[in-house]
């Protein structure tokens, strides 16, 4: 069938005809006529109307739009030619910069801008008219009968898509007449229009990346510029109404604008500055910023503060300074008594390092009040999400999947804002990979292996979500280093820890070193039997029991440690709990004499059967038997054989223990500790305020350092433990708190002796010296301690930390550390994993990030941000020039190290990529640092010209960040077919519960939002309670509308009624990696 029509189908294009009317006929005029007008579409043509003595394009502007924003503000539209102008033209810039980045694309766009230099082509916009219409004029240069040219019309744009890509409907006329009356409507809105004229076609190389004039040192400046962005904005007015006595920082102040960014964009973050740098102020800071510009004054948000007991007052005292408005308190152990979670905007978790593990009850009620929504409602009918920032010093410090599950606190698992968009997935490999690692007995493997998991994990993940500060990045950033001085604020130098040996004699060297075997060896030490009973109950007892196998092992690992670390602590505090535990188990033999053993783990059993309250007790156990379920009356008969034989063992080992350390009356440690007392802990060259802070994670040893410093005649000795910390408190507060007013301050006391109740979230500065009693197991406790006293306001120049270490009586230094070093490491064997004893000389199996040095590590990226910073308030002309570089800045330069290659840095919305495509076609994936020492050059460097592989080099790095993104996106799209065994499970649970015909609308609402939630991975512990459920009937089946009814109360516990299921929105095409544009594609090519 034969038709004038044509719609880009079967070869049968736009661009075709376009082509065969030039082939065919001699064209001298050609007129376009368009709505949208690109440079790519341009030169796509331009080999064919380039035969053409006189082009003239004319395009429309969208008056729509300028009408409806007259009419917004009461005006009637008048045209504005010159405006009409400047918008053509910044579409066409726009049209440029995300035209594709290939060689021969570029070249048809600088072949546009040539013929509108010579006039070749002509460009006019019509400033007043909508121009709908499509058409393309052809005329031969005379006008004869027979038919001098051709006009298409229809729905084609002069744009890529519209010469062939897209379904069009357009249609070609040759009569002379449709020419004529064409021609004639053209000329008149030809003359109606405004000229884009050559002082608009000049800038339009110059200002877009097609300028080859750009120098080295101004594409490292604008990749910086671009990399940074809002964060090299300092505004020292974002801070206002500091109380009175408090300091307006530079670092709190970006650490303000970066966190308040952060939590916007990511719906929370990590507050990490070290301790001792204000994080409460900032913290603050940051909630008053929210409150003020989440929709104040017709909007009030609300701020939940959660928190550790011991912290509630240093809270409750610095908001009510700053004057936050509409918040709730609620210490860590009673979020379960937070009602209405809706009510909330902003959740702030102080030592949110306590929320790691997701099988807590209180992570359970944390993550529904952080997932819940809150009371503001948005435009589109939905309900605003909470904002949360969690408060740590050391989020890193953890095992990966700690981290996971904090994250988790205000990221979906499957549906991330992150680069990540499958946390899950990711973090799955990250724990494999550490778990592996664990079996592995090669240390620099170790060490190899975990520096690279958490490497990923901090790019990945932390990095985006964490706003972090140590004192070295204070001290040596000329900014901070400055704003410090000028306001008086000194961070001391905390000097590397003063080892205190105390020398055991031969009997008790000997009595340690066997104890130590006694406590710790797999077969030659304690079973803990004593606290293992129910693991090995025969299975008819045993059933009642969840977890006993697990249950048990944890008590006998964690009695074995408690004993590990007294014997550290003190020789009292040990013989204390040796003796209780000999007692128990004692006890407990005396049961299986009496073939009566009773299981009562809410009871002192132990103390009844000592004191010989054997019939008292089984009338208490016998009365509770029916309402506490955990209570059990057994016979020897009900426990496996090896019970008794490890129970027996033990009696045998902890009654020679007890014996040999009955007959041990004297304390090397504390006599070491007056000696020190007195000769050097209170000498002025180091400790010019007398004051002195002593840490014991014993209450026994610090009550029994309190009553011996007082026979020693200490007297000013104040003791702080979890009892009466809140009423020692303000003694604490006035004689060891620098910034307190000084008419406040007090001299009552000049040692605090306290156990880790006063370890966090205390200000004792006044004091510089540090004693730790017992050793430090965790670094993390060893910063938090030294936090005490280094912190804002403090006076002293340096900090002094003494360790005590137990040795040998020995003849040489050499030998009395080799001696110390060896128990210690005979100490971290006892321990386990969990270890991570604190030594300058020892090497430990740490699986966190962080050094394990007092030394706090230095921001490389932010030195860079604040030289950028002093760059721009040096040279703000300059700053401004190469800011408003396009996005796509490249140039060339001389490397013989890099010939060949190009460096990119892509980024779009979810991610940026630094891309280092060589020679040979390799491509590595640098971090920003990597990226940033490539780029870096100088101001005087000059540019050359791009290498020849350029254009190649920088389409396969955007290849390589499509594939990715879109690799991405699969694994996302891929949600249901990747669900654990786990989710699976509960998933089809629900499925069948949905199906139910008992169920009503409300009720199948709720377990679509349910399985949507698994899906998405919204909330840990969901598809968990559900499996259980579904576990439970089958041993006790239910009627259908009573396992409905248990469903339905189980799902209540979450708030999943605004829950959206996001798997069919991501279920979208591939995209076309022609038509992908990051937004900004910053490249260098390096040559000879």
């Amino acid at each position: 069938m034969s038709t004038k029509f044509f719609t880009n189908e079967n070869d049968n294009t736009l661009l075709s005809k376009i082509e065969g009317i030039f082939k065919h006929r001699n064209i001298h005029f050609f007129d376009a006529l368009v709505g949208y007008f690109r440079a790519s579409g341009y030169f796509r043509i331009r080999p064919f109307v380039e035969k053409a003595a006189e082009i003239r394009i004319l395009v429309g502007i969208n008056i729509d739009n300028l009408v409806y924003e007259a009419n917004k503000r009461g005006l009637l539209f008048i045209e504005d030619p010159a405006k009409s102008r400047d918008d053509f033209f910044a579409e066409l810039k726009k049209n440029i910069q995300e035209a594709e980045y290939d060689k021969d694309v570029e070249a048809g766009m600088l072949q546009l801008i040539e013929d509108l230099v010579t006039e070749k082509i002509k460009i006019k916009v019509h400033p007043k008219q909508n121009l709908h219409a499509k058409i393309y004029i052809f005329r031969e240069q005379e006008k004869h009968d027979h038919g001098y040219g051709s006009v298409i019309t229809g729905s084609s744009n002069l744009t890529d898509n519209g010469l062939e890509r897209n379904f069009e409907f357009n249609v070609e006329l040759r009569e002379n007449t449709d020419i004529d009356f064409a021609t004639e409507t053209f000329n008149k809105l030809w003359n109606e229009s405004v000229e884009v004229g050559k002082e608009f076609v000049d800038k339009l190389k110059k200002e877009t990346y097609l300028n080859d004039e750009f120098t080295p040192f101004e594409v490292y400046m604008k990749f910086l510029i671009e990399y940074f962005g809002r964060s090299i904005d300092f505004d020292p007015n974002s801070i206002q109404d500091l109380p009175q006595g408090f300091k307006k920082l530079s670092y709190q102040v970006d650490a303000v604008a970066d966190g308040y960014s952060k939590m916007m964009k990511h719906h929370g973050f990590f507050l990490s500055d070290v301790v001792g740098l204000g994080k409460t102020i900032v913290a603050t800071l940051i909630a008053k910023k929210f409150f003020y510009s989440n929709g104040f004054p017709s909007y009030l948000s609300k701020t939940l503060i959660v928190c550790p007991p011991a912290l509630k007052e240093n809270w409750e005292d610095t908001l009510s300074k700053f004057g936050l408005h509409n918040y709730k308190i609620v210490t860590s152990g009673s979020l379960h008594k937070v009602n209405k979670h809706h009510d909330y905007d902003l959740i702030v978790v102080d030592e949110a390092h306590k929320f790691r593990s997701d099988s807590a009850e209180m992570y359970f009620h944390l993550q529904n009040i952080c997932k819940s929504h809150t009371r503001k409602k948005l435009a589109n009918d939905t309900y605003e999400q909470k904002r949360v920032m969690l408060i740590s010093a050391t989020p890193l410090n953890n095992k990966p999947e700690d981290i996971a599950n904090l994250v988790y606190l205000f990221q979906d698992a499957k549906n991330s804002t992150l680069e990540v968009g499958n946390l899950q997935h990711f973090f799955r490999g990250q724990i494999d990979a550490y778990k592996k690692l664990k079996a592995e007995t090669d240390i620099q493997k170790v060490s190899a292996g975990v520096k690279g998991i958490y490497e990923k994990i901090r790019v990945k993940v932390i990095e985006p979500l964490t706003v972090r500060r140590t004192r070295t990045d204070l001290s040596e950033n000329e900014e901070y280093a400055k704003d410090l001085k000028e306001q008086g604020v000194i961070f001391p130098a905390v000097n590397k820890p003063e080892k205190i040996f105390y020398q055991l004699d031969e009997y008790l060297d000997s009595l340690y070193d066997k104890t130590i075997l006694y406590l710790s060896h797999p077969t030659k030490g304690l079973s803990y039997n004593r606290y293992q009973a129910i693991k090995y109950l025969k299975p008819h007892k045993k059933s009642k029991y969840q977890k006993a196998d697990m249950i048990s092992t944890q008590l006998a690992f964690i009695m074995k440690t408690l004993l590990v670390k007294r014997i550290d602590s003190s020789f009292y505090a040990f013989k204390q709990s040796l003796n209780r535990f000999s007692a128990a188990t004692n006890a407990m033999v005396t049961m299986f004499d009496n073939d009566r053993i009773y299981i009562a783990p809410n009871y002192g059993v132990s103390d009844y059967i000592n004191e010989g309250r054997e019939e008292e007790l089984i009338t208490i156990l016998t009365d509770l038997a029916e309402t506490d379920p955990t209570i059990e009356i057994c016979t020897a008969d009900d426990f496996e054989p090896g019970f008794i034989t490890g129970l027996k063992n033990d009696k045998v080992l902890l009654d020679e223990l007890v014996q040999d350390w009955a007959n041990v009356t004297q304390d090397p440690k504390l006599e070491v500790f007056i000696d020190y007392l007195k000769n050097k802990l209170f000498d002025k060259a180091i400790n010019k305020d007398e004051k002195l802070v002593v840490f014991s994670e014993s209450k026994e040893t610090t009550a029994y350092l309190e009553a011996e410093l007082q026979k020693a005649n200490f007297n000013k000795v104040l003791v702080v433990d979890s009892k009466n910390r809140k009423d020692k408190f303000p003694f604490v507060k006035a004689n060891f708190d620098a910034n307190i007013p000084l008419t406040e301050q007090k001299d009552d006391y000049n040692i605090v002796i306290s156990t880790e109740v006063l370890a966090e979230g205390v200000n004792m500065h006044r004091a510089n010296i540090i004693v730790n009693y017992d050793t430090p197991w965790n670094s993390t406790k060893l910063m938090q301690r030294i936090g005490r006293v280094n912190r804002i306001g403090s006076k002293a120049n340096n900090i002094h930390i003494f360790n005590f270490f137990p040795t040998a009586k020995v003849n040489s230094d050499i030998e009395l550390e080799k001696k110390a070093i060896m128990k210690l490491q005979a100490f971290h064997s006892a321990m386990g994993e969990d270890s991570q004893i604190y030594s300058p000389d020892e090497v430990t199996e740490s699986f966190g990030l962080f050094d394990k040095t007092v030394n706090e590590e230095k921001d490389e990226k932010l030195r860079i941000l604040l030289e950028l910073r002093k760059f721009k308030k040096d040279n703000p002309d300059l700053f401004k020039q190469i800011k408003n570089m396009p996005t796509r800045a490249r140039v060339g330069r001389k490397s013989p190290v890099l010939k060949g290659a190009t460096i990119t840095f892509i980024r779009n919305e979810k991610r940026d990529a630094f891309l280092l495509v060589k020679e040979n076609g390799d491509i590595d994936e640098l971090t920003f640092l990597q990226a940033e020492k490539e780029y870096y050059a100088k101001i005087t460097e000059k540019a050359i010209p791009l290498n020849e592989q350029h254009h190649t080099q920088v389409k396969e790095a955007i290849s390589l960040f499509a594939n990715k993104m879109e690799e991405e996106k699969s694994k996302e799209r891929k949600i249901d077919t990747t669900q654990g065994p786990n989710e699976k499970k509960a998933l089809s649970f629900l499925d069948a519960l949905t199906n139910m015909q008992i169920a009503n609308p409300e009720e199948r609402e709720l377990m679509q939002n349910a399985k949507a939630a698994i899906r998405l991975g919204k909330f840990q512990q969901l598809q968990r309670d559900v499996n259980k459920l579904a576990k439970a009937i089958k041993v006790a089946p239910l009627k259908p509308a009573n396992l409905l009814d248990e469903v339905i109360k189980l799902l209540n516990k979450y708030p999943l009624q605004v829950v959206e299921d996001d798997t069919m929105q991501m279920l979208q095409p591939i995209f076309n990696i022609k038509e992908f544009k990051p937004e900004i594609i910053i490249s260098e090519s390096f040559d000879n």
